[in-house]
């Protein structure tokens, strides 16, 4: 008897916790696009929850303010993208290949896909967002760090210098795509080859 009238009662309905992390996860992917589309500043309570379906009021019932739901929107679109990127890095031979790997990588983009607009926000934004640029501080030098470990740069005099410069000509690379779309990794991949290659001893400037 049980059993025939939970089969009548139909699906379970979500728990409030359960709708509450839909929520939560709407405002964020909502958040991520609009970044992108229109810009870190002009992202508001409204658009945002119009965009993720929600009332407005589930903005600041979720997140402590639109600040913090962007920083975390941004941090979360943004790591992925840097976790592939290292494992792009390290299935390389060695650091020079590795680099020439991620540029080839980066080709797919353009400068203004949502991607590479996100980062761009992202970055200017920290710029007057204190707590922001502590947390994408985090963020980018755990992505040096893990691109500076591994056997691939024994006997290379400094890993973690090569690795900054490496972070600035990617992130450069597609700041550049942006302006001149004609731009492509084949270009500077030679020059970038030079850079992580560590010149033998007695040559060092």
């Amino acid at each position: 008897m049980s059993k025939a009238n939970d089969q009548n009662q139909g699906p379970a309905r979500p728990t409030a916790a359960a709708r509450g992390r839909e929520v939560r996860r709407r405002l964020l992917a909502a958040a991520a696009a609009l970044i992108s589309e229109v810009g870190w500043n002009a992202v508001t309570t409204r658009t945002l929850a119009e965009r993720a379906g929600v009332r407005s009021g589930l903005v600041h019932y979720h997140f402590d303010s639109l600040a913090a739901l962007l920083r975390q929107a941004a941090l979360e679109a943004m790591r992925p993208a840097l976790d592939e990127a290292v494992t792009v890095f390290t299935a390389a031979a060695d650091p020079a290949d590795g680099a020439a790997a991620l540029l080839a990588s980066l080709d797919r983009y353009t400068g203004r896909d949502p991607e590479s607009l996100l980062f761009t926000e992202a970055y200017l934004a920290a710029t007057r967002d204190e707590e922001l640029r502590g947390q994408l501080a985090e963020l980018t030098g755990h992505f040096r760090d893990r691109i500076a470990a591994g056997p691939r740069w024994t006997g290379h005099r400094d890993p973690e210098a090569t690795a900054i410069a490496l972070m600035a000509v990617l992130d450069g690379f597609l700041l550049h795509k942006a302006l001149n779309p004609g731009l492509s990794a084949a270009r500077i991949t030679p020059l970038v080859r030079g850079l992580m290659t560590d010149p033998p001893k007695g040559e060092h400037p």
